[in-house]
């Protein structure tokens, strides 16, 4: 009977363990994706992304699927648009084996265009938000972002 306790905890305590190593792994993940981003790097945050990686932004309602449309429609717009952007984490993550959800503060400076019909306004920004992320195989399989675009979108005066 002692032998199968000790085999039982032992058990827990390998899986405790794994699971602890991946919620680091997901912490670390996640802090240097946003530190490519912070340094105004799309190519270096894109390597944080798997291949097939979903980029879902409550706000626009239609995802971006595959690490190349994540990084040329998301990341590069608001590198490009914000060149002196700001992502931090606002709060203590909730890590789990496979992911990672995290309330977050985005500040900068409207300096460049959106896009060839959204000029820049020239006007500082700050907006918060939550991310909920999902990791697979060591890279960002999901990123949801949830904020408030209507705070935002006044903020540059549209």
């Amino acid at each position: 009977m002692k032998n199968a306790l000790r085999s039982i905890a032992f058990i827990a305590l390998g899986t405790l363990a794994g699971l602890v190593q991946a919620a680091d792994d997901a912490k670390a993940i996640v802090d240097g994706y946003m530190a490519a981003w912070n340094a105004h790097d799309a190519e270096q945050a894109a390597t944080f992304l798997a291949e097939d990686a979903v980029y879902f932004d409550a706000t626009v309602g239609t995802p971006q699927n595959g690490k190349a449309a994540a990084r040329d429609n998301v990341i590069k717009v608001f590198i490009t648009a914000v060149p002196d952007l700001t992502w931090k984490m606002t709060s203590a993550p909730i890590v789990g084996a496979d992911g990672i959800a995290f309330q977050w503060k985005f500040s900068g400076t409207n300096s460049g265009a959106w896009g060839p019909d959204t000029p820049a306004t020239g006007k500082p920004l700050s907006f918060e938000g939550v991310s909920f992320i999902r990791i697979k195989d060591g890279k960002i399989a999901y990123q949801g972002d949830y904020y408030d675009a209507l705070g935002f979108n006044k903020q540059l005066g549209w």
